[in-house]
């Protein structure tokens, strides 16, 4: 069976091996990184990171700056590691979208212990992460749309709204709605980027698409199967 991967990032290279050794024992494959800009180079090029281990102070580009860049891409588990230990930080992980937080020093089997259960929740949770919508079947874990059978190439954010249309069906979405939802409230673009990708998630989607993704004008969309 092939090794889960962790990505651990941390600038002091003691704490890196420290922690890695632990993991190669319990059975994991490690990759290192020693500041948050490798760290989110290295996630976006080798795709299958099965989690995160991202210290809070480094260098370039420090842990909340690596957390916000790779929560723009991926639902990836991330466990943060930080010297201080404060109310504020941990509110502020958590509404990063951090899984855990462990404060410094830690002992290295008491963090095994939590990337364990850490990775328990994320599979069981992508377990139930497929949705099928008439002909579509959305894979939500796996990143995959497939029609008939038949694997449709999606871009990341053409994956998101199909994914937003079909866990919403039915119900008339606002071009605003689908912005704050699919691009995050933090979105500065107007609502033709909105109207761009559907017509593009249309066209992939073949006939389903102009059957599926109605079209309500002076408002927004409706998925509809």
């Amino acid at each position: 069976m092939e090794r889960l991967k962790i990505l651990v990032v941390d600038d002091e290279s003691r704490m890196r091996k420290l922690i890695k050794d632990f993991l190669v024992k319990s059975g994991y494959e490690v990759l290192e990184a020693e500041d948050g800009e490798k760290a989110v180079d290295m996630f976006l090029a080798v795709k299958d990171v099965a989690l995160i281990i991202l210290d809070v102070m480094m260098p370039k580009m420090d842990g909340w700056e690596a957390c916000r860049e790779i929560r723009k891409n991926s639902k990836v588990p991330i466990i943060m590691l930080t010297a201080k230990s404060s109310e504020a930080d941990e509110l502020k992980g958590f509404e990063l979208g951090v899984d855990e937080y462990i404060s410094k020093p830690f002992s290295p089997k008491i963090l095994v212990a939590r990337v364990e259960a850490v990775l328990r929740r994320s599979n069981a949770a992508a377990a139930e992460e497929v949705i099928e919508a008439g002909d579509i079947i959305i894979d939500k874990s796996a990143h995959q749309v497939t029609i008939d059978g038949n694997v449709i190439e999606l871009s990341y954010k053409e994956f998101e709204l199909l994914t937003y249309f079909a866990e919403n069906q039915g119900i008339a979405l606002s071009r605003e709605k689908i912005l704050n939802n699919v691009w995050n409230y933090d979105y500065f673009g107007d609502a033709r980027t909105i109207d761009t990708h559907v017509k593009k998630l249309r066209n992939k989607l073949g006939e389903k698409g102009g059957e599926y993704i109605k079209t309500i004008w002076g408002m927004g969309y409706k998925f509809e199967v």
